[in-house]
């Protein structure tokens, strides 16, 4: 998702899917920053660990520690030992270690580091080459008495758009517990492709496995994306640009096999760079496309982390035909569209989500995942003639609509399966904020009440991006009135900011808060709150909500 209309030596301005290239909030309080990180595009170098470190994938036992070595010259080996404390100087020590690493895996270094207890905020700091490592931070998941759960939700961070801004403000928010990441965590494309802020590298579309490598190796340069990995363990899923736009099982748009070479080599390429640089664990490591996989927060909520491009999904079908108010657009009847078949999770996954949403323990289902769940539709561009509604992007889950209703249907249950009550997906990729119901027809008011809700079967908060432009041309909010307009079931739309989404989860409720940075044109300290919805306990809707406060006395931050 998210392309340029065209992939040329250079361009510059806004850009979005066939919706966004075509179309023409709450009061804002500055927020308080406690600790104001330095402004700066890369981190001070760090000869050896010029690329920071990063936890991810956290478990309530253990979780996955990162960093990458440069040593002064080639070397067949590079030996490097870790060390894991419960307090910020590492003089309480819990665990010391060691590993290797070599060119084959780029020097990167993951260490899935096992006996730790539950809840616990740890720090780690790796030694190689003589030199040390700044100094991570990192939280294993509770197993039992989990009362709330307080994570930054991002996505669609183009290092080319723009800066960080908003990895800076997360990583100032010592309060968290994760961050989960949507995907689009890098771009593909050359210099001036798509953005021109500042310059990719290599400067032209990354294809090969050193392509993929030398962009990983750019972005975890970033002084913010270090901090923030450095603050926070983070659950990644990839969405498209990982690998390249619109990508699907057997391609994507942005390949071309006569020039890009075959289809399964670039995905091996893009993979090998992304496991290596990312502090993620392999699902599946026979099968390294799948990387579905569930977190249990306690018994508070479990986060179901989807995969929607590489393993399973089928093509887009066909090219939009109806004329619509925003651009072209197409009908859930047209050829294609309306064929079972087509997936974007694939049977097994599909089977393995619907089960967990009826089995897990967890009071909150927390679906991570990559494209729009809820349905989105504009009117025909002559009411008078053509009165109907119609989708506008079939890369999100309205291209696949039989799927999407098999998903609903796990929720609504049947004669002999119980109604599943608090979904919540998050959701990232449209680069622009939204706040949905959700129901398999929320347009039939005698299914779906827009006015309180009734009939919504679950809710979806959609994030902003990180960098990446969405409709920067609305600054009105006429585009986005009209889409709510049409649209009954989205209770908020904002389609010109950059920031990050906050959730904060209790027993009681889910609240989604949208906070956005002032630019990311250049570095900035400067956030502001947007606007919160929240979701109770067994009422599967949209309610307004306010800014929830932070956490009293949270564990230190890193030095």
């Amino acid at each position: 998702m998210g392309r340029p209309k065209q992939v040329q030596p250079a361009r510059t301005g806004s850009s979005r899917r066939d919706f966004f290239k075509r179309s023409g909030a709450g009061t804002l309080a500055l927020a308080a920053a406690p600790a104001l990180l330095p402004l700066a595009a890369e981190a001070a170098v760090n000869a050896v660990f010029q690329h920071g470190v990063a936890s991810g994938d956290p478990l309530a036992d253990r979780v996955i520690l990162w960093t990458r070595v440069t040593p002064a010259s080639v070397k067949p080996a590079v030996s490097v030992s870790y060390v894991i404390a419960t307090d910020a100087a590492l003089t309480q020590v819990v665990q010391r270690g060691s590993a290797k690493t070599n060119p084959g895996r780029d020097y990167t270094v993951k260490v899935d580091a096992a006996g730790l207890k539950p809840a616990t905020t740890y720090y780690y700091q790796f030694s190689a080459e003589g030199a040390t490592s700044p100094v991570g931070r990192t939280k294993t998941l509770p197993t039992t008495g989990a009362s709330s759960l307080r994570m930054a939700v991002v996505s669609c961070s183009n290092h080319a758009y723009g800066y960080f801004n908003a990895y800076a403000r997360i990583a100032a928010r010592a309060d968290l517990d994760l961050v989960m990441h949507l995907g689009d965590y890098l771009y593909e494309y050359g210099a001036g492709q798509y953005g021109s802020v500042r310059t990719p590298e290599p400067a032209h579309e990354m294809v090969t496995l050193a392509d993929y490598r030398a962009r990983h190796a750019q972005y975890k340069r970033d002084a913010d994306a270090q901090a923030m990995h450095r603050q926070h363990p983070m659950i990644a899923i990839w969405d498209d640009h990982e690998v390249t736009n619109d990508s699907y099982k057997d391609g994507a748009q942005n390949h071309q096999p006569a020039t890009e070479g075959d289809w399964p080599g670039r995905v091996a390429a893009a993979l090998q760079a992304y496991y290596e640089w990312m502090p993620v664990r392999p699902a599946d490591v026979a099968n390294l496309r799948d990387n579905h996989r569930s977190f249990a927060y306690g018994d508070l909520a479990e986060l179901l982390m989807l995969e929607e491009r590489l393993n399973a999904r089928s093509k887009q079908v066909g090219t939009a035909t109806h004329a619509t108010a925003f651009g072209a657009g197409f009908a859930s009847t047209d050829p294609g569209y309306n064929d079972p078949s087509r997936t974007l999770l694939g049977e097994a996954q599909e089977q393995w989500l619907v089960n967990r949403l009826r089995t897990t323990p967890a009071q909150w289902k927390l679906l991570g995942q990559g494209v729009m769940f809820a349905q989105l539709k504009a009117p025909g561009s002559n009411q008078a003639t053509d009165p109907g509604l119609y989708f506008i992007n079939g890369d999100q889950w309205d291209g696949y609509e039989p799927a999407r209703n098999r998903i609903y249907a796990g929720i609504q249950g049947d004669a002999t399966r119980a109604k599943v009550d608090n979904v919540v997906v998050l959701t990232g990729d449209i680069h622009s904020s939204w706040a949905a119901d959700l129901h398999p027809n929320p347009y039939n008011p005698a299914l779906y009440d827009k006015a309180t809700g009734t009939g919504s079967l679950a809710v979806e908060f959609v994030g902003t991006s990180v960098t990446s432009p969405g409709i920067d041309t609305d600054t009105t909010g006429a585009v986005a009135g009209a889409i709510r307009f049409y649209n009954p079931h989205f209770k908020y739309v904002q389609l010109t900011r950059r920031g990050y989404l906050l959730i904060d989860v209790n027993r009681e409720r889910v609240v989604g808060e949208w906070w956005y940075v002032d630019t990311v044109a250049s570095p900035s300290n400067v956030e502001t709150f947007g606007t919160a919805f929240e979701v109770r306990a067994g009422e599967n809707h949209l309610r307004p909500s306010a800014q929830t406060p932070s956490r009293a006395t949270p564990p230190l931050l890193a030095p």
